[in-house]
């Protein structure tokens, strides 16, 4: 609903289609008798349908109704989803180990929940072998299958091949398990810092103790019996 329905004494029409306040049809009542209802409850009268005939009003809270849509406005931007896609490049003939390097950007991209554009650049005489680009990029797609997926199919550009690959995941949820997985990292450092702390206060603790003993034990000592 928009902020600028018409409230009150803005309402000018004679008579409307009363709604209560807990959504109950109250039926066709004179403007005038609205109003009043609404001044009894301590309510507003809100024109939330112009276009019925006549206009239907229900009697509401008009500042709270603003309110909780503004912070339902603000929630909705907070949690909108920007598209964003990254860029990877490859060379049809890439080497084993920068290959692995390239697909692991592509895997981080992927589980932040961004699409992909992947683009095999031909040079020379390898722009005759098309097909080096597309075995490249087929492999591509299944070592990466479990966080994304194919959205544009292979296609030839000029000199390069270009291949889309869209997160299975989206940018919200991406953020969420994001913020989980930080979570539970830090709770595990804090875990491994408390029990070093408590096993370093133990060894403190025995030591004395334990030296203590061994003083005792040896002072009782009998210098005529040997061991």
């Amino acid at each position: 609903m928009s902020t600028e329905l018409r409230i009150n004494e803005r309402i000018r029409v004679p008579e409307v289609r009363l709604v209560g306040p807990n959504g109950e049809t109250v039926g066709i009542v004179p403007t005038d008798q609205a109003l009043k209802l609404a001044q009894e409850a301590d309510l507003d009268l809100v024109e939330i349908a112009p276009q019925g005939r006549p206009p239907v009003c229900k009697l509401m809270d008009f500042g709270k109704f603003k309110y909780e849509n503004a912070q339902k406005a603000r929630e909705a931007r907070r949690n909108q989803t920007n598209v964003i896609i990254k860029e990877m490049k490859l060379r049809p003939k890439i080497d084993a180990h920068d290959y692995e390097t390239k697909k692991g950007h592509v895997v981080r991209f992927l589980k932040a929940g961004d699409k992909v554009k992947i683009t095999i650049m031909f040079r020379g005489r390898e722009q005759h072998r098309p097909e080096l680009g597309f075995r490249l990029l087929q492999r591509l797609a299944e070592d990466v299958s479990e966080l994304g997926f194919v959205e544009s199919t292979p296609k030839q550009d000029g000199r390069n091949m270009i291949m889309v690959l869209g997160p299975h995941k989206k940018k919200a949820d991406a953020k969420i398990d994001a913020a989980a997985a930080k979570e539970e990292k830090m709770a595990e450092r804090a875990a491994v810092v408390d029990a070093e702390r408590a096993e370093r206060e133990a060894a403190h603790a025995a030591g004395p103790v334990a030296a203590k003993k061994e003083r005792g034990r040896s002072e009782n000592l009998d210098p005529e019996i040997e061991a």
